[in-house]
């Protein structure tokens, strides 16, 4: 782990911005992106569409990946 944040571009609405991930986190994001068969600009988009006011686009990705990999343990 190297815990340092990595700053990749990704595209919502058309609009290219940038978010900064740790490896970690973007290589787990990639891999739901996959499994679902989605881009990662596209669910980028569905999760920023449904993050509130209050939360920045990084924190919200976190999050999801987290509730994502705990959903699949608890499913299990």
């Amino acid at each position: 782990m190297t815990g340092r944040p990595e700053k990749h571009s990704l595209t919502l609405a058309g609009h290219r911005t940038s978010v900064s991930l740790e490896p970690e986190f973007w290589r787990a994001f990639r891999d739901i992106a996959a499994e679902r068969g989605q881009p990662l600009n596209t669910l980028a988009a569905e999760i920023d569409a449904a993050r509130g006011t209050g939360i920045g686009l990084a924190s919200a990705i976190r999050l999801f990946v987290l509730a994502h990999f705990r959903n699949r343990a608890g499913a299990g």
